[in-house]
């Protein structure tokens, strides 16, 4: 009944987009829990006696050995390593429960079928809506609920058609709950009820922010690779090879460095501000790209963005139309020289 609608052409505008207040959302995030309608993303399942080797084949994740209610994220890549898609994936009761961004699940499906070959899978779509819950008092809303509680990087089952699924956010214990569309309605209800306060994704999208969590197809264009999106670790590893797009990933990660990095950017809190898109200058030359802009309740109007990874980390940035200034705890940390370029600095010497 609270709900206010997102605008027109928004990639959320099918789910609310906050419930009349979405700073008070995010502060009771940040102090209690919230349960976030995201049924608008596409959910897909895999059944079949070789689901992990036949999707270890095509992503960036190593899949072969994951363990009966584990949950991960992976990446499909483009033949030149860049990224197409984003996915959340779990294994649980011999089923693999793949969620993408909407509108990316169809695309999604038609190539996973392409790919089956002689593989015992079964890929198809899955009418399940995604429910999303952040806060620390989480697991209390989901024991309230009747629900399991879940460890970072882990899945449970909750009877034959409701799934809990948590991935590490740094800033906050974030939980996933897929039900059957149909019942998603109940269960708003019941989670609320259990004491998780409605939001919208408008309260989602800048808590992701914080957790320097990309989002694909807004903090990511057409040429972004997975090590300048802070997806090596997550979605990519690095000791697995025989997919699409891993000669790049390789020869990034043992050779050299990404030509971006993802940054959070602290906006000078006008009302003029970027829009995603928008370039970051220094100096009159463009080094970088907007993405998520967002009002945080605590930092203010802050943005993720794709940027140069010579630029300095203190320089005075223009994003749009607005000043901007790194956020240095976004910076990722310095891993020194690439092991292969040492290697090739002492064959050469």
């Amino acid at each position: 009944m609270s709900a206010v609608a997102a605008p027109a052409g928004s990639l959320d505008e099918a789910v609310p987009w906050h419930h009349g207040d979405p700073l008070a959302e995010q502060r009771t995030a940040a102090r209690g829990c919230v349960v976030v309608d995201r049924s608008n993303r596409d959910v897909l399942v895999v059944p079949g006696a070789d689901r992990l080797s036949w999707l270890h084949s095509l992503l960036s994740q190593h899949l072969t050995e994951l363990s009966d209610g584990a949950a991960t994220e992976a990446l499909l890549l483009d033949g030149n390593g860049r990224v197409e898609r984003h996915l959340v994936l779990a294994d649980v009761g011999g089923r693999v429960w793949l969620d993408t961004e909407p509108g990316h699940g169809a695309e999604l499906l038609t190539y996973l079928e392409r790919m089956r070959f002689w593989s015992v899978v079964e890929p198809a779509a899955s009418d399940h809506a995604v429910l999303s819950l952040l806060g620390p008092a989480t697991p209390g809303v989901l024991a309230a609920a009747g629900l399991p509680e879940v460890a970072d990087g882990r899945a449970a089952a909750h009877g034959d058609d409701v799934l809990v699924r948590r991935l590490d956010w740094r800033t906050m214990p974030a939980v996933d709950v897929l039900v059957p569309r149909a019942a998603a309605a109940g269960w708003l209800a019941r989670l609320g009820e259990a004491g998780a306060r409605p939001a919208g994704t408008l309260a989602y999208e800048a808590l992701r922010v914080e957790a320097l969590r990309p989002r694909i197809g807004v903090d990511t264009d057409v040429r972004t690779i997975p090590h300048e999106a802070n997806w090596i670790g997550t979605a990519v590893h690095l000791e697995k090879g025989c997919y699409r797009g891993q000669e790049t990933v390789a020869r990034v990660a043992n050779l050299g460095r990404p030509p971006r990095r993802l940054l959070l950017l602290h906006l000078d809190g006008s009302d003029d501000l970027p829009a995603t898109g928008d370039d970051v200058t220094l100096d009159g030359r463009v080094v970088g790209r907007v993405g998520t802009v967002v009002q945080h309740h605590e930092l203010g109007p802050v943005a993720l963005a794709l940027v140069k990874n010579s630029t300095p980390v203190d320089a005075a940035l223009t994003a749009g139309p607005a000043a901007a200034s790194v956020d240095p705890d976004s910076v990722p940390p310095d891993t020194g020289e690439p092991a292969g370029r040492a290697a090739l600095r002492r064959l050469r010497g």
